[in-house]
């Protein structure tokens, strides 16, 4: 017999989704939820339009969230009469498998990085932003935004990323700023090779790494620093979502 969730908890833990990138504050919410036990082991999750409903975004981002769900191991899917998306908690990834048995201090040290991130990246990009860039400086951003963009490879799309960050971290011309940003993304790193390659999640970072790029070279500053604001929020969500 499938064992059924208690229908008080998904109404007081799930809300409607808030912020530009409905995918991953739905990954995050949803795998936050497994995890926390709202669905246990086992459980069957609610229809689609009424996990929709409650989270107050579309049919199609739903689609998305749980095929993420199903890439990270969280829950698998079964067609036909009787069917259903059930919680089965059983990371595919070996890194996956390793972050599951982190203990609470490591745990706490990854979810601090992002805290520290949220603050650090953003002042990086404002102060790339108000710096008079020379003509060199201003391509090897571009040059960084191509690299992540292009890369297809994970491994190779991960590094391209690191050093995209960096890129805009050095332009800020500050020997502290580098290392702290040099210190999240090393801890970033650990944490992203935990959580599948989610091909939603790839699309909106090279949006917002684009957006980030043409306020820097406009010298936008608030425009800069609330683009990468975004970045970092999004991909906190899923991480603290699909890791726990």
């Amino acid at each position: 017999m499938t064992a059924s969730p208690d229908d008080r908890l998904p109404e007081a833990v799930l809300r409607p989704v808030r912020g530009h990138h409905a995918f991953e504050a739905c990954v995050g919410q949803l795998a936050t939820a497994i995890r926390l036990g709202v669905y246990p082991l086992g459980t069957t999750l609610p229809a689609e339009r009424v996990l929709a409903e409650r989270l107050g975004v579309s049919r199609a981002t739903l689609r998305e969230a749980m095929a993420a769900l199903r890439e990270a191991g969280l829950v698998e899917t079964t067609r036909g009469r009787g069917g259903g998306t059930v919680v089965t908690l059983k990371p595919r990834l070996p890194s996956a498998r390793k972050a599951a048995r982190l203990g609470p201090a490591q745990r706490l040290d990854w979810f601090d990085a992002l805290e520290y991130r949220r603050i650090v990246e953003p002042g990086a990009a404002y102060l790339a932003a108000q710096t008079d860039l020379d003509e060199g400086r201003r391509e090897q951003l571009e040059t960084a935004l191509r690299e992540v963009t292009e890369a297809r490879r994970p491994a190779a799309h991960r590094q391209a990323d690191s050093r995209f960050h960096l890129t805009v971290a050095s332009l800020a011309e500050s020997p502290r700023v580098i290392e702290a940003v040099t210190s999240v993304q090393s801890t970033l790193h650990e944490m992203l090779l935990a959580i599948p390659v989610l091909d939603t999640n790839i699309a909106h970072s090279d949006r917002q790494h684009a957006a980030l790029v043409k306020a820097i070279l406009a010298g936008d500053v608030e425009r800069a620093r609330r683009v990468m604001e975004e970045h970092c929020d999004d991909t906190a969500a899923l991480l603290r979502g699909l890791v726990g």
